[in-house]
């Protein structure tokens, strides 16, 4: 096997489903700052109003970041949520400076292209998507 061929490894879905519910445990984290004060915002920032724009931000993160972790509706959710950091980025950083090393606004460019990349790749085959669709086929779900 070469290191150009993709792998044919079973840990490809895997770290796939890693992936997921990394990035979908500390999205979660996003919007429980947002929403709980947990952990808490930074010092100097005052609560967040539910009914705004950030209370907003925040219960998508929050709602879609435990959709994400279990892997339920992965490609829908992450669709929204790859827009709502594109929004994030270009309202929120995007207009303090071009670099995003500068204007603090790699993380929302990560989960943008990480959603992105879930919309197309799915859930993997640790997650709730999975076992539906091996339920729906008539396979044994292990």
């Amino acid at each position: 096997m070469s290191i150009f061929e993709p792998s044919r490894s079973p840990w490809r879905g895997r770290m796939l489903s890693v992936l997921r519910i990394v990035a979908g445990a500390v999205f979660v984290s996003f919007g429980t700052m947002k929403l709980f004060d947990f952990p808490p915002l930074p010092a100097g920032m005052p609560p967040i109003p539910l009914m705004s724009q950030m209370g907003l931000a925040g219960t998508l993160e929050f709602f879609g970041g435990l959709l994400i972790l279990t892997g339920l509706f992965t490609r829908p959710v992450s669709f929204v949520l790859a827009g709502e950091m594109a929004v994030a980025y270009f309202q929120g950083h995007y207009p303090r400076s071009f670099w995003p090393t500068t204007n603090m606004g790699t993380p929302a460019i990560l989960y943008c292209f990480i959603f992105l990349y879930f919309v197309f790749a799915g859930a993997g085959p640790w997650s709730v998507d999975a076992m539906i669709a091996r339920s729906r086929d008539g396979t044994r779900i292990d």
